[in-house]
């Protein structure tokens, strides 16, 4: 009688529970800016950085994320010349609209490039983005998302862009066995031509792969790469290399390096972030 009245309360704890977790993933569409995700049901901190390729993931509604180049460094020789560029504090800043939108500004406080010769600096571009979840999100193996952008030449002193562009980015992340992570990216940009007032068509393409290594630091490594229909462009691609370390389960450090394998790409790209949800 003991071990029946035993079985049949696990049973009935598991049914509740289960019944429990399906009404909170049924309810998530009512959270929003203004009715926030509660803590206990937020998915945690996924971000797009270290690596170029995007995250499917969104962040929890009514929440705010900041995922940030504390510096960005970046080598091309070429022709006996050296250029140089440099970002400081190059942030992309999130806010969860909906259980499955959230909006992005990527601000850029103070940029460089300098040729050895000639230097200038100021504040620049700025991108706003909206990431839009359309599954996997709140479970599975697989998520997938679409997330339209525009590029504003907010830029000071020439450190960017003269015209609006702008384009789409198609991430999908994906869970393979033995708890190791996959990511891969479409983006379509649309650009300005460098020789004339024509726009041109961009096609970008990444994979990543990345796996925990000890405790709380894991590392990642992707192959990048993009083409252009502007006559006389080249192929671009890079191999990026980094690490990640969770202080916490809300922040989050980085730091890698970005190596150049055409010609057309920088040769060296190191940078230090990191990234932090409220």
């Amino acid at each position: 009688m003991l071990k029946q009245t035993a079985r049949t309360l696990t049973l009935l704890t598991s049914f509740f529970t289960l019944a429990a977790y399906a009404e909170s993933s049924a309810d998530r569409s009512q959270f929003h800016l203004f009715n926030p995700t509660p803590k206990e049901l937020m998915r945690g901190l996924n971000t797009d950085r270290p690596d170029k390729t995007e995250s499917a993931y969104s962040v929890d509604a009514g929440h705010f994320q900041i995922e940030t180049d504390l510096l960005v460094l970046s080598r091309e020789i070429s022709g006996g010349s050296t250029t140089e560029d440099l970002g400081v504090m190059v942030s992309n800043l999130k806010l969860g609209l909906t259980d499955s939108i959230d909006f992005q500004a990527v601000v850029a406080p103070y940029v460089s490039t300098s040729d050895g010769t000639n230097k200038i600096s100021g504040f620049g571009d700025t991108t706003l983005r909206l990431k839009m979840n359309l599954f996997g999100n709140n479970g599975g193996d697989m998520a997938f998302a679409l997330m339209p952008f525009i590029i504003l030449p907010t830029n000071s002193g020439g450190t960017g862009h003269k015209f609006y562009e702008g384009g789409l980015i198609a991430p999908l992340s994906v869970g393979l066995p033995g708890d190791w992570d996959m990511g891969t990216m479409f983006q379509y940009n649309r650009m300005k031509n460098e020789s004339d007032d024509n726009f041109h068509d961009e096609f970008v393409t990444s994979i990543t792969f990345g796996h925990d290594i000890v405790g709380d630091l894991a590392g990642y490594a992707e192959f990048w790469n993009s083409f252009s229909s502007e006559a006389g462009s080249e192929w671009t691609a890079t191999a990026d290399f980094g690490l990640t370390y969770r202080i916490t389960p809300l922040i989050q450090l980085d730091a890698g390096v970005n190596v150049g394998v055409t010609d057309s790409a920088d040769d060296l790209n190191p940078f230090l972030g990191f990234s932090a949800l409220y």
